[in-house]
């Protein structure tokens, strides 16, 4: 008898565990399972661009990149944005460091360059190549492409205008790149909103600027989503 329930306690204690072990193999295997799921890696975004974006005359944590990425945050989004700004930078500047400025995790770009080209009126046609090279090294490096367009100043002459204002639109297009078209459209000739300079964003101006193109910024989050998942 004695024999009999041992037995019957061994048998029993077997398929416990065998159980026990089928069910959390089991929960394990679930995709929805908490505990077997990987936290999401943060969406890496470069601001690369010159003064504008840097912050010239401003704390860090009133610069472009950092007034963005508080903002992106406070609407839910798991980001960084990394400022890759270099004041003084034309494009020429630009294509010579973009080799080692992004680095290779980084999922998307906002290219913000062209407005020192136009201010010392330096010929279109280098500024345009010298982008366009930008943008092909970017998409060979397979991030989305946020291009944060500039206009010349209208007291050049008008065929320096035309030629200028044309080369974001254009290479927006050319590379499927997103467009802002005017990165200081919101700051242009308004003093209250400008440095002493009347060139710069003071604080308020930065603030100006992430407002108007944060609805472009999400949409460069939504093709990095929509990247991550293969679709």
């Amino acid at each position: 008898m004695i024999t009999n329930v041992s037995r019957r306690f061994r048998r029993f204690a077997v398929e416990v565990v065998a159980l026990f072990l089928l069910c959390n193999g089991v929960l394990l295997a679930l995709p929805g399972n908490v505990m077997a799921a990987s936290p999401a890696k943060p969406i890496k975004i470069v601001a690369f661009g010159d003064s504008l974006t840097a912050g010239y005359m401003l704390p860090e944590s009133d610069a472009f990149p950092a007034k963005l990425q508080k903002t992106l945050a406070a609407k839910g989004h798991k980001i960084e944005i990394i400022n890759a700004g270099v004041s003084g930078d034309t494009t020429a500047a630009g294509l010579d460091r973009i080799a080692w400025a992004v680095p290779a995790d980084a999922d998307g770009v906002i290219v913000e360059l062209g407005a020192n080209d136009a201010l010392r009126g330096l010929d279109p046609t280098a500024a345009r190549a010298n982008l366009d090279k930008i943008l092909a090294t970017l998409t060979a490096q397979k991030v989305e492409i946020l291009v944060a367009g500039m206009r010349a100043p209208r007291n050049l002459p008008a065929s320096f205008v035309t030629a200028f204002d044309a080369i974001y639109p254009d290479l927006a297009q050319k590379y499927g790149a997103l467009l802002y078209p005017f990165f200081i459209e919101k700051i242009a000739m308004n003093a209250s909103l400008n440095l002493a300079d009347g060139i710069h964003p003071n604080a308020k101006g930065v603030d100006a600027i992430v407002a108007d193109i944060l609805p472009k910024v999400e949409e460069l989050i939504g093709r990095i989503e929509k990247r991550r998942n293969g679709s």
